[in-house]
Parts: structure tokens; C-alpha cells; sequence
């Protein structure tokens, strides 16, 4: 009798343990699992069709690193973002601008000084650059916008709009237009507001088109802007080249986006 008590108990504990371990699991979402829930946010079929044609948000969000190279007159200047925390590093010639995370820093190479707004440019290229994918960020609404008409052709166009409170200027807005056949992007339209902090009427036109898969994801490999006459875009003002593209699911170490030891913070 007693032996069979014991069976009893045994069973029932370890039945008990088994239940409590599949609780816990259930109830603790990993880091993967996170991941993998934070794709089923749903768009509008518009904006969802112009990520799908760049390779989709679901290979976009396992990508943790992006490091692109742009050739600047003074030499080359390299940009890596965290994608996850947005945390930046753009290596130049005679600087070092990063973020990490908190604070914009900016470290010198020599006594040459920086012709240039930090806060601004820290992520100003890769913003740029990682288009369609950052309007898939939160806190933007999507709406219809008038077609643009370029050389014969009618462009379809999505509005992008911020919540309050989101990023450094959320009264920028943003305008996409796509080929209607392929889905993929076109043009980008937008305002700027961080010096003026106000809402602006006069947009700034981007060519997109001249594309390359990387990992599965459709980057540019370049970028026109255009001058504007009468709000509309006219002929190519100038061109950047993106080159040494690295889209990776490794992240850097954190100290990579650290200020190093006598860099300037920027308030």
C-alpha cells in the first residue's frame, strides 16, 4: 500500500512539473517569437504590395545590420545601422558621427571641423536609403494620394503621415509612388521640418529605380534628386551611388555604437 502511494505521488508531481514547464514556455514569448509577431502587423494593401515587390517585411525583419558606403568629395564615408534599435555608426574621413540609442555623438579624426548637423544627418542616408521598409515603422498612417504624372506615366501614391511625438521631425510627411505594374518604388516625395519646425507645402522629389537584391531584399543602388518647378519634378539635380552593401542577420557588438572616449556629445 505504501509503494503505491508513492507511485501516486510521483506521478502526480511529475504530471504537475510537466503542466508548470508548458505554462511557463507558453507565457514567455522568445526573442524569435517576438519577431515573428511583430510581421503580422497589417497595412494597406497598397503599401503591403510595394514592400512584397522589395522582398517583403517578413525577410526585412530578420535582418539585424546594414552597412552601405558612399563616396563623398572628401573620401568615403561608411554608414551601419542597427535595425532593430536604430542605432548608427557613419564612419567619415576626418569624423565619426554616431547614436547609440540615447545620445547623438560626434568624434573627430583631426582638427578639421564638422560642416554639419548631427542630429540631422545621423540617420538622414540610411533613412533615405532603407526606403520602402522604414514606412513600415509604427506610429505612421497610410492613406491614398493623388497619382504623379512623369513623362507620360501616372505613378500611384501613397501619403505617409506620423503621430505626434514620433522621431526628431514628426510633421515631415512623405509620399511614395510606385509603378503600377511592378509595385516597385518609384519616386519619394517629402517635407522637410527639422530646422524650421513647422509644417512645410514644398516637397523635395527622389528618383528611385536603378535596383539590386541584397539578402533577398531590394535595395537601390542609387538615388537622383530632382529639381522641382511648380511642384513638380523636372530633370536630375544630382545623383548618390550606394556600393559595399552589407545586409546581415549578425548585429554588432554594442560598443560599436558607443561614444569612444573624448567624442563630443551632442545636445
Amino acid at each position: 500500500m505504501k509503494n503505491t502511494l508513492l507511485l501516486l505521488f510521483i506521478i502526480a508531481f511529475t504530471s504537475c512539473k510537466q503542466a508548470t514547464e508548458q505554462k511557463t514556455t507558453a507565457e514567455t514569448p522568445t526573442e524569435e517569437a517576438v519577431i515573428q509577431n511583430s510581421t503580422t502587423k497589417s497595412y494597406p494593401e497598397h503599401i503591403a504590395k510595394v514592400f512584397e515587390a522589395h522582398g517583403g517585411l517578413d525577410t526585412w525583419n530578420t535582418m539585424q545590420t546594414l552597412e552601405f558606403t558612399m563616396q563623398k568629395p572628401e573620401g568615403t564615408e561608411i554608414t551601419t545601422t542597427d535595425l532593430k534599435r536604430r542605432k548608427a555608426h557613419i564612419d567619415m574621413p576626418n569624423h565619426v558621427l554616431g547614436f547609440n540609442g540615447k545620445d547623438v555623438w560626434l568624434e573627430s579624426k583631426d582638427t578639421t571641423a564638422y560642416d554639419g548637423k548631427p542630429k540631422f544627418y545621423y540617420n538622414l542616408m540610411f533613412y533615405f536609403y532603407a526606403m520602402p521598409f522604414v514606412l513600415a515603422d509604427d506610429g505612421i498612417t497610410y492613406s491614398d494620394a493623388e497619382p504623379l504624372l512623369f513623362n507620360g506615366v501616372e505613378y500611384p501614391g501613397i501619403q505617409i503621415s506620423y503621430g505626434a511625438g514620433i522621431g526628431e521631425s514628426p510633421d515631415d510627411e512623405y509620399i511614395i509612388y510606385y509603378d503600377a505594374k511592378t509595385n516597385e518604388m518609384t519616386w519619394l516625395a517629402y517635407t522637410m521640418t527639422f530646422f524650421a519646425k513647422e509644417k512645410s507645402k514644398t516637397f523635395n522629389y527622389i528618383k528611385y529605380g536603378n535596383w539590386e537584391t541584397v539578402n533577398g531584399v531590394k535595395l537601390p543602388k542609387s538615388i537622383q534628386w530632382y529639381n522641382v518647378v511648380d511642384g513638380t519634378p523636372v530633370d536630375v539635380k544630382k545623383e548618390v551611388v550606394f556600393s559595399d552593401v552589407k545586409l546581415s542577420k549578425a548585429q554588432q557588438k554594442p560598443s560599436f555604437y558607443e561614444a569612444p572616449e573624448g567624442a563630443e556629445i551632442i545636445e
